[in-house]
């Protein structure tokens, strides 16, 4: 038996048996409760960052605790792999993108494995097999075939030199971030899944999700923007010209529109082009800024006139139209009625250009609202609105409302801020879009038995365009209509479509013949998802459409995708987010090949709650190392000392213990109490290290004499083991075996709480004498006042401070303290 502790040796001894038994393989099994655990698969970056290991740690914890309870638990893990990194990591390096992703997954799987992780690897996925994005081709066709998915011209960053659309932040300072070209807004048609038609029942949904973070459901609510308005029209004062379309949530100020703003791309905006080419340069302008919205929020609000006016519906007023750049053509209806008095925004706008500013809603108590430095926004009274004057807001929208729908130029309506899924990317490693051109049976979905459309993966030199565009092999087909030569789809997917639904594919990777089988039905759903709070909008909703998608092809019979959520927070270094932009990393497996990974593990748990930030620090690291140390220690002196009991048939109920061996007993199974609580409810794995470290300590002040001692001894320890088995799995299947069990501790449940080994059947009194603690007294808890009192003044501490004094008085606290007031 080694005496020390050395993770070096046992870690990788304890890895092979695990990987010798299968320990972690999931299968389906009707007898048992199953629990699905998945964390968010990785990027294959490369190398692991400490935000990796914090994020599958809390996720092993969790299934490894749910294996403990008898559950049959699914682990599984895989690879995001597709996406834009790798072909940039392909062109500077002059690889194909295959060769450099598959490379950096085998080196990721290895570090994941070294920390002991107990995913079943069996089950393993990299979204660019062309076995995994068969079948999200497959579920785009029937998605196509259902009116989920239509394509359309849409606006994009469009770099000339690069002949690729690019994602906001690719774009710096107006330029292509590779190429340095002037980047222009172009609009390209491009694939849309119809996402809105779920926008209702997404937000509806919500509700269901009681295990979910407030945060998150409050900002997937936010981003479907549910509103209701009235869509409406006011007439061009232009020959010959349809009607402007806006959509308001604010019709009550409709009597306060002193101008309309239109988007750069708006069809009246080229009218007015035409009319006045001097436009031009201010267009081209906010075709090319960037349109993000933490950009459009902070920006600075510019415009021009356009020289055309619409007609109030209601006054019949001449109202100036403006092109403005805050105006974007893909949200809404790409023009709005703009009421500075009582919008912030339209108010910045007005006071720039000095447009009028027409108050028309006023507060309760107050004759005119206070414009001076900025709009009026609440709700109030009307006036200046004849014929609406002195109507409240809430009143006012639905009488303006009607007023509209009677002339037959708006109608009450639904809005949601969510737009459809742009899904289409003009990139080469992703998978392809199954469509086909066809000069005469129009667009086309690939037959199924021709499926998967296969990505040429020998592509090595590209960065000017879409490769597949230029590869003859790749570009030309026939309809599987009409059987006439034909030209594929060469957009690829956004990589979100694989991640919308990998979670139902690792229920059964093997299926070749479909997308599913019967095994969904026993796994789904994920009960706990963990990832960060980053992916909290377009991920998590993405998923939850692809599910309802799914749901509705009668592939699955649920409504969500995951039952409980928890987002853990950042790793920071010296208060600031590590990255290697800032040169703060740290390097995970620096920390195994030093300290093992259970010091890791261990550190990475006990630092900070896991939904917040986490500070690194090189010293609780140590700690974290220290305490292992402890632990061992204890552990083979236990051992060492002949001490070892096989407490199974041990009745302690039968037994009359001592007040030291019930105190003990108690600690022990408060803490397991505790620690249930904190594994199953709380996600508190910080506070149950603490408590266990709390424990350990009162077991080392614990004197073994007896065999009820050493067995009470005994059964401290094997809690101990078995509550951190979770955390720390290696230094635990080593010492479970040196507790004398020959079961390995993966197959051991988690410990039993003996509800009578909590009663106190004796209570601790501090006595005191004139306030100061002089003695404790154990006492049984049921015993009356006299015979304390009685105990105290005998007891031999207490007795030299009262000789020769007088007893004036005795304060009780009942089950607390004693204190006797003598002089």
């Amino acid at each position: 038996m080694e005496l020390q502790y050395h993770p070096q040796k046992i870690e990788p001894q304890v890895q092979n048996d695990w990987d010798k038994q299968q320990s972690f393989a999931a299968k389906e099994d009707l007898s048992k409760p199953k629990f699905y655990c998945l964390s968010m698969f990785p990027y294959p970056s490369g190398h692991l960052h400490v935000g990796h290991v914090r994020n599958y740690t809390i996720g092993d914890v969790i299934a490894r605790f749910q294996r403990m309870l008898g559950k049959n638990v699914l682990h599984p893990i895989g690879w995001d792999a597709f996406g834009l990194p790798a072909e940039n990591a392909a062109i500077k390096h002059k690889v194909p993108p295959k060769d450099w992703t598959y490379q950096n997954i085998a080196h990721m799987k290895s570090q994941l494995k070294s920390l002991g992780l107990s995913f079943d690897w069996s089950r393993e996925i990299a979204t660019c097999d062309p076995d995994y994005y068969k079948w999200e081709q497959w579920l785009f066709i029937k998605m196509y075939e259902k009116g989920l998915v239509y394509k359309k011209k849409s606006m994009v960053n469009w770099d000339p030199v690069d002949q690729t659309v690019l994602a906001n932040e690719q774009v710096i300072d107006g330029c292509g971030w590779r190429s340095g070209a002037k980047v222009e807004r172009r609009a390209i048609s491009q694939w849309f899944l119809k996402i809105t038609d779920y926008a209702e029942e997404l937000l509806k949904d919500l509700a269901q999700l009681t295990d979910w973070p407030e945060q998150v459901c409050t900002m997937q609510t936010n981003w479907i923007g549910r509103s209701e308005g009235v869509s409406f029209q006011f007439a061009v004062d232009h020959p010959n010209t349809a009607p402007l379309e806006v959509y308001t949530t604010r019709i009550d100020t409709l009597m306060g529109v002193t101008y309309v703003a239109i988007a750069a791309e708006h069809p009246l905006a080229q009218i007015a082009l035409s009319l006045n080419p001097a436009l031009q340069p201010f267009v081209d302008k906010v075709k090319q800024m960037k349109v993000a919205e933490a950009d459009m929020a902070t920006m600075e609000k510019e415009g021009q006139a356009t020289g055309l006016y619409v007609i109030h519906p209601i006054t019949q007023e001449k109202l100036p139209v403006w092109i403005a750049n805050y105006v974007l053509i893909d949200y809404g209806t790409g023009a709005v009625m703009a009421v500075p008095a009582h919008d912030a925004r339209d108010y910045q706008f007005a006071q720039k250009y000095n447009l009028p500013i027409k108050a028309v809603i006023r507060p309760q108590d107050s004759t005119n609202p206070d414009l001076s430095e900025k709009a009026y926004t609440e709700a109030g009274v009307l006036f200046n609105s004849a014929p609406f004057d002195g109507l409240s807001t809430t009143d006012a929208k639905t009488t303006i409302a009607q007023t509209l729908e009677d002339k037959k130029i708006g109608k009450r309506e639904t809005h949601y801020r969510l737009r459809d899924w742009g899904v289409s990317r003009q990139r080469y490693w992703g998978a392809p879009i199954p469509m086909i051109e066809c000069p005469h049976c129009g667009t086309v979905p690939v037959a199924e038995k021709d499926l998967p459309v296969q990505l040429p993966e020998d592509v090595t030199t590209f960065g000017q365009g879409s490769p597949l565009a230029s590869s003859e092999d790749f570009l030309h087909t026939t309809c599987p209509k009409c059987n006439s030569a034909a030209q594929r789809e060469t957009d690829t997917f956004d990589t979100f479509i694989e991640s919308s639904w990998y979670y139902l594919r690792f229920m059964c990777p093997d299926q070749e013949t479909k997308i599913f089988d019967e095994r969904v039905s026993y796994w789904q759903n994920v009960d706990q998802y963990i990832g960060g709070i980053e992916h909290a909008i377009l991920h998590l909703l993405y998923s939850r459409f692809f599910h309802k998608v799914i749901r509705d092809l009668g592939l699955i019979q649920s409504d969500e995708p995951f039952k409980r959520l928890l987002t853990q927070g950042m790793v920071l270094k010296d208060g600031a987010k590590m990255a290697k932009s800032k040169g703060n990393t740290v390097d995970p497996q620096s920390l195994i090949d030093q300290y093992g990974a259970d010091t890791v593990r261990l550190f990475i748990m006990f630092a900070s709650p896991p939904e917040q930030s986490l500070e690194w620090s090189d010293a609780g690291v140590d700690g974290a190392s220290r305490f292992l140390k402890k632990l061992w220690r204890v552990v083979a002196d236990h051992v060492q000392n002949g001490h070892l009991q096989n407490i199974a048939q041990v009745d302690f109920s039968s037994m009359t213990l001592n007040p030291q061996q019930k105190a003990l007993r108690r600690k022990v199974h408060e803490t397991q109490k505790k620690i249930t609580d904190d594994y199953e409810r709380r996600f508190a794995f910080n506070t149950a290290i603490a408590a266990v470290m709390e424990l350990i300590n009162e077991i080392t002040k614990f004197n073994v004499e007896t065999t009820i001692d050493q067995q009470i001894y005994q059964e401290s320890l094997e809690y101990v083991v078995l509550m951190l088995a979770p955390i720390v799995p290696h230094i635990t299947h080593v010492l479970w075996h040196m507790l004398g069990h020959n079961e390995t501790i993966m197959h051991a449940q988690w410990p039993l709480l003996d509800e009578a080994a909590l009663q106190k059947n004796d209570v601790e009194i501090v006595i005191q004498v004139n306030g100061k603690v002089r003695a404790n007294l154990i006492v049984p808890i049921d015993v009356e006042q006299a015979y304390i009192e009685t105990e105290a003044k005998n007891n031999e501490k207490v007795a030299k401070y009262l000789e020769d004094k007088t007893i004036r008085k005795i304060i009780y606290v009942p089950q607390k303290l004693i204190n006797i007031v003598a002089n």
